[in-house]
């Protein structure tokens, strides 16, 4: 194994797991990352899309009682029917959404200003919505209708933008629509399940061709195991914050990231992608 490109893969594979689920765009902070590590082609871009999948595994894992009785609970339960069936319509204004625009989208915006500028507006957004007078109807994920979670889905459709953060998305929304902290945060773990595992199965796919196996399985395994282990933090650091805070320092966090990315652009400190 190439010593050099085993420490990149566990750098992306770290900051994979420490984003995706706080809201500051994990897409975001991997094309800005990559960018610095020049590890920013074609099979850099796929790397980023396997190791989501240790994010996904961290959320199985964090949630596994939950999941595990869901599952079970399908055939005959009520409640677990309501429950995928909440996350199968959240899921659908993304996808739909991704499938027209995505090919566009990517060509246009998945570059470091660009993001930097979404990190920015997306602050302002965070702010705004913290300082308005918040009435909470829904308490837990349980609760939520079938129209509360296409609002929701329809607020994460949001992070097609890179920069935006598919979880700040979705939990915004869900302060703006009446959601608790915790049961919007937790809505936005569970949704990530299969708006992740269907976004890199699709990609695989679509990008197979680069695949190596016999050379690459080593490498995508680090960054898993570090985007696993690393997500897995967040999640439970995340959940123990909101109990006593809100989002606005990770409004502050996003502006001075954005801002810093644009400074040193223009003053030529770091020489990113041409946007």
């Amino acid at each position: 194994m190439d010593l050099i490109l085993t420490i990149k893969t566990i750098i992306l594979g770290i900051v994979e797991g420490l984003t995706e689920f706080l809201p500051v765009s994990s897409t975001g902070h991997l094309i800005l990352v990559g960018d610095l590590l020049n590890f920013n082609d074609d099979k850099g871009k796929l790397f980023e899309i396997v190791i989501q999948v240790g994010a996904i595994l961290a959320v199985c894992w964090e949630y596994r009682s939950k999941i595990t009785a869901v599952i079970i609970g399908l055939p005959s339960q009520k409640s677990a029917q309501k429950f995928a069936f909440n996350l199968m319509i959240a899921f659908i204004p993304l996808a739909s959404l991704g499938l027209l625009f995505g090919k566009y989208i990517k060509a246009v915006l998945f570059k470091p200003i660009p993001v930097a500028l979404a990190f920015i507006v997306g602050a302002f957004v965070i702010i705004w919505a913290e300082k308005r007078e918040h009435n909470i109807r829904i308490h837990e994920v349980e609760d939520l209708s079938p129209l509360d979670a296409l609002k929701l889905g329809i607020a994460q459709a949001f992070a097609l933008i890179p920069g935006t953060s598919r979880s700040g998305a979705t939990i915004i929304g869900g302060l703006l629509f009446g959601l608790s902290r915790k049961a919007a945060t937790e809505f936005s773990f569970f949704l990530a399940i299969p708006t992740l595992i269907v976004a890199s199965i699709y990609d695989l796919y679509k990008h197979r061709d680069l695949l190596d196996l016999a050379t690459d399985a080593p490498y995508f395994a680090a960054g898993l195991v570090a985007a696993f282990l690393s997500a897995l933090l967040a999640i439970k650091a995340l959940l123990r914050y909101i109990s006593h805070h809100d989002f606005i320092i990770f409004a502050w966090y996003r502006i001075v990231f954005g801002l810093l990315v644009i400074a040193t652009s223009y003053s030529g400190l770091v020489q990113w992608t041409v946007d």
